[in-house]
């Protein structure tokens, strides 16, 4: 249908077109454009154009669907402004009337296929939707990073390992694929192992995002599987105001494809690769879209299978307990190890290459117009994620013995399944000349993790569990079962969230976006540790059904919680919340069943006010937010349970051990507040934009599962013992039942610019950030032994950012990016006695006389994952010959020393620091291809120098591991492309 009304729609594209005939635009007076045309879609920035000029366009309707115009500057002609917006759609315009214009298909514009050689020496326009409303990235003044679909198959990149060493800024500590915490900026502190950091971890700082639903878990980053993706969004700095809670440091925003109406394609991707010193990979995805209905509605769906083959290898090893195991105590044999100790090995899961990880998944999304300014998007999306063994290398073991490199020794077998699930409905429209948008999901993630814990059998407790030495005690009568054992961590994670929003268009002076957001986000958590071999002499353990109480409290006048022992103890029956209320198994010897999460409700608005027309904006935005935290549960050990010390223990041994019923400490607690942005830019000209940020962001507190130091060795609790006189002085310490949110300020200066005919992008920020309050995780065995979250002190970091896109030669493209990063503890955090009393804690010392440092560390101290510097440089040359379409591509990483935990306090089992310094390192990657129209073969070769880049280092198992980068991997690639785009 021919219309002379102006249409809306989204999508972008860039390159040339032909002017209107000279004859008839000579017989209409061209008038000058009076305001900016920003880059929108195409059918807006038309409506804007014919308003300006009080000019008709016509056009058949489908025409300007799925493009995107180019901005167009005020003070261009009526032509160069109209050339200016078709540029690169495909699309040119003649004149049918002095006053009316025709839109139509260019002739001899090439198709998009498998690989396109840049014409013409001009960048193009990226589009990115960090305010909720989509723009040239050039004109938003924020630093963010977007690695498009195309740039994502230029670096080979599917999972977030692959690509994250290309954002500079932006680092990530972890044990496996989908098992990260991601860092901004370097705000990183101390963090817990992988096993229950669901319910024992702080929740991210930097959130994730699938399209418009948040995906956030703690320690546990959306590995989402790159396949038909628009682009990746890095934003960095807080985004409290648009994103709220979890938004502190910044966002990783997943864009999906949306389906085509109109437009009948597929692609497809397959690719064989080989590791060094590891196994084979495969991969294959198959991406379709179809037209159902001419207009109105399309479907768009993609399906992926990639297996990556494993490199590290699990050695032949024995394992045998040892003198200096700090547990051994309680095999009453005098401290020594018993004759009667059992001996293991691991001969029966020794093998090679145990890591290997396949991704699958589908998704399906449903595009439906119900005329030209209301459409509905339905998203159903699959993925799973399945790994064996483990990825980080066991540098040494837990007798401190130095490994090989890419080994471990394990026991027993490991793996993890993860698995999610998200149904996403966006509602578009328009109401006069406002846009609103609804957006609705409802997420749920499934993660079942076993890992094996058989080094825990050198810590502090664990000999209690698994020896022996019935009354009367003797060291000829000691007896230590098999050291074998393992963690079993069941994750649920739900994510439902709505959002209304409404925008102005985005050409008025004064412009503005608001809107109501809603989540519900909860974790329910399993952890069952199985390290409990001491069978005869332990009745089983099992959900609590109450608590004990003395005078009417939980708590004895000292602060530790009253007991099953506890002189005067009355128990109070009171039910508890449980995933799994069934008794464990007898192996079992400690574990967590918590649920906690909170309902985050919200308010926003952001204003754009052009002080000067075109050139001089002032924004400025808020977010009220009411977060409502809970937490309940239980905790169950295993001590009272064991029969040689309490013969009336009961079977199965409910409520007589060290047990917490969370359900009746009343863990809820709301905080509410705002939260804003300020931002003034100016555009200097066209191709050069200024600008000054001013950003809050904060993340949401929460509980800790117990308010009390277990155990009474600690120099923090009140005790007879020479270490524990000024804890005895003062009252002793106990760690807060709940810990409040963090909060981080941000101040930017930075810069967005084009240059030689736009042949040339130079963007960058310089950043000052205050965090305050930072959260950290707390777990010393002999000082703080119960994993607590604390409030830590003030943390200042100072950087600056950069990034370059250079188009030298036609076909010869240079990209480059670089973060310069200095962070320290700016203000220490204040702990206090039970009299009020500041805790000098260089005053004190551990029961094995080491001097202690504050949780913090010291003033001056730098943040974990916070590289002074990162840097990478990419090459890539395109060109032609017989006909055929060629690359080759050279690219570097460098990343230089950083820490990998800010934890002065934790030590390892030989009594080392934990704060493990990571060293600098470079890694290169190439590529090399050829193809012709639909079609394109490419080498890849990744870690070409097969360097061993640390990553991240823990001990969280009980050895010193170490997450490396993939050895050398070269690997063959096709893609096949057909039908319109």
């Amino acid at each position: 249908m021919v219309s002379g009304v102006l249409r809306t729609l989204s999508i972008c594209a860039p390159v040339a077109l032909l002017d209107a005939p000279a004859t008839l635009a000579q017989t209409f007076e061209p008038t000058s454009l009076a305001a900016d045309i920003p880059a929108r879609p195409l059918a807006e920035a038309l409506a804007a154009f014919a308003r300006q000029t009080g000019l008709q366009l016509v056009y058949v309707s489908g025409v300007v669907r799925n493009r995107r115009s180019h901005a167009a500057p005020a003070g261009l002609s009526t032509d160069e402004a109209l050339a200016r917006l078709l540029q690169g759609t495909g699309l040119r315009f003649e004149y049918l009337t002095p006053h009316s214009i025709r839109i139509l298909a260019a002739e001899g514009v090439p198709r998009k296929t498998a690989m396109n050689i840049p014409a013409q020496a001009e960048l193009s326009e990226v589009i990115v939707t960090a305010n909720r409303r989509e723009e040239d990235l050039q004109d938003v003044p924020i630093t963010i990073q977007v690695l498009t679909g195309d740039v994502l198959a230029k670096l080979n990149a599917t999972t977030f390992d692959d690509f994250v060493s290309y954002l500079p800024g932006v680092t990530a500590h972890g044990v496996g694929p989908g098992q990260s915490n991601i860092y901004v900026r370097g705000l990183a502190t101390a963090v817990g192992g992988i096993q229950s950091s669901g319910s024992l971890g702080t929740f991210p700082s930097v959130a994730v995002y699938l399209d418009d639903q948040s995906a956030q878990l703690p320690s546990r980053n959306l590995d989402i599987y790159a396949a038909d993706l628009e682009r990746i969004e890095i934003l960095e700095g807080p985004q409290g105001t648009v994103f709220g809670a979890g938004a502190e440091a910044g966002v990783v925003r997943y864009i999906t494809n949306k389906p085509k109406l109109n437009v009948t394609e597929a692609i497809l991707n397959a690719g064989y690769a080989t590791t060094a010193h590891g196994e084979q990979s495969s991969n294959l995805d198959a991406t379709v879209n179809i037209p159902v209905i001419a207009d109105k509605l399309a479907v768009r769906g993609v399906i992926y299978n990639e297996q990556r083959g494993g490199y590290i290898d699990n050695l032949s090893a024995t394992f045998a307990r040892a003198a200096a195991d700090l547990g051994i105590h309680y095999a009453y044999a005098g401290g020594q190890v018993p004759a009667n100790s059992l001996v293991i090995n691991n001969f029966n899961v020794a093998t090679k290459d145990i890591n290997p990880v396949t991704y699958q998944g589908v998704r399906l999304e449903t595009l439906y117009r119900f005329n030209e300014d209301w459409s509905a998007l339905l998203t159903q999306s699959y993925q799973s994620i399945e790994a064996d063994g483990v990825f980080a290398e066991m540098a040494a073991n837990s007798l401190g013995q130095p490994q090989p490199d890419l080994s471990v020794q394990l026991y027993n077998p490991s793996h993890s399944k993860d698995r999610f699930e998200n149904t996403a409905l966006t509602i578009d429209g328009r109401v006069g000349a406002l846009k609103l948008v609804y957006a609705g999901a409802y997420f749920v993630r499934n993660v079942e993790q076993v890992q094996d814990y058989t080094n825990y059998a050198r810590s502090t407790y664990v000999d209690y569990y698994q020896c022996a030495n019935p009354t009367p005690a003797t060291p000829a009568t000691a007896q230590c079962f098999t050291p074998s054992s393992t963690w079993r961590d069941l994750e649920r994670n739900t994510h439902q969230s709505h959002e209304l929003r409404v925008s102005t268009p985005g050409d008025w002076r004064i412009r503005g976006i608001g809107g109501l957001f809603y989540e519900n986000y909860r974790i329910q958590e399993q952890v069952d540790w199985l390290y409990l071999t001491a069978f005869p002499y332990f009745n089983p353990i099992g959900p609590p059904t109450g608590y004990y109480s003395l005078n009417g409290s939980q708590l004895q006048p000292d602060g530790s919680p009253v007991q099953y022992f506890t002189q005067g103890a009355v128990f109070v029956p009171a039910p508890v919340t449980s995933g799994n209320p069934n008794i464990r198994p007898p192996g079992v010897g400690f574990f967590n069943d918590i649920t906690r999460g909170y309902q985050q409700q919200a308010a926003y608005a952001s204003v754009d006010f052009d002080l000067i027309p075109r050139k001089l904006t002032l924004t400025g935005g808020t977010r009220y937010s009411r977060t409502d935290t809970s937490e309940v549960g239980s905790s169950v050990g295993g001590f009272g349970c064991k029969l040689i010390f309490d013969r009336m223990a009961p079977n199965p041994c409910l409520n007589h051990s060290n047990f917490i019923n969370i359900n009746a400490e009343g863990l809820d607690r709301t905080f509410s507040g705002f939260k804003s942005r300020a931002n003034l830019s100016w555009k200097v000209t066209e191709d050069a934009l200024l600008y000054y940020t001013w950003s809050q962001g904060f993340r949401a507190g929460g509980f800790n599962r117990s308010a009390y130091l277990f155990g009474g060795s600690s120099p923090l609790a009140a005790g007879p013992n020479p270490w524990q006189v000024q804890a005895q002085l003062h009252g002793g310490w106990q760690p807060p039942q709940a810990f409040a949110p963090d909060s981080l300020t941000n101040n930017e200066l930075g810069w967005k610019t084009m240059w030689v005919d736009r042949r040339i992008q130079w963007n960058g920020a310089i950043y000052q950030e205050d965090w305050n309050q930072a959260q950290i995780v707390v777990y010393a065995n002999d000082v703080i032994n119960n994993g607590e979250i604390l409030n830590g002190g003030n943390y200042r970091v100072r950087g600056v950012e950069t990034s370059g896109v250079a188009r030298v030669t036609t076909g010869l493209t240079i990209e480059a990016g670089a973060a310069w990063n200095h962070s320290e503890l700016l203000k220490q955090a204040t702990f206090l006695w039970a009299d009020g009393k500041p805790i000098d804690f260089s005053a004190l010392q551990s029961s094995h006389r080491r001097k202690l440092s504050n949780p913090d560390g010291a003033l001056g101290s730098p943040l974990a994952g916070a590289p002074p510097f990162q840097g990478n440089i990419r090459a890539r040359y395109e060109f032609a010959f017989n006909g055929y379409n060629a690359f080759a591509q050279i690219s570097a990483v460098h990343q230089s020393h950083s820490f990998a935990t800010t934890d002065r306090l934790r030590v390892d089992l030989q009594g080392k620091s934990v704060a493990y310094d990571l060293p600098a390192f470079t890694t290169y990657d190439g590529a090399l291809g050829v193809g012709k129209d639909t079609w394109l073969v490419q080498v890849y070769a990744e870690n070409l120098t097969d360097t061993r880049a640390e990553l991240y280092a823990n001990d969280a198992q009980f050895y010193k591991g170490i997450t490396v980068t993939r050895p050398r991997t070269i690997g063959l690639r096709l893609s096949y492309k057909f039908g319109s785009s």
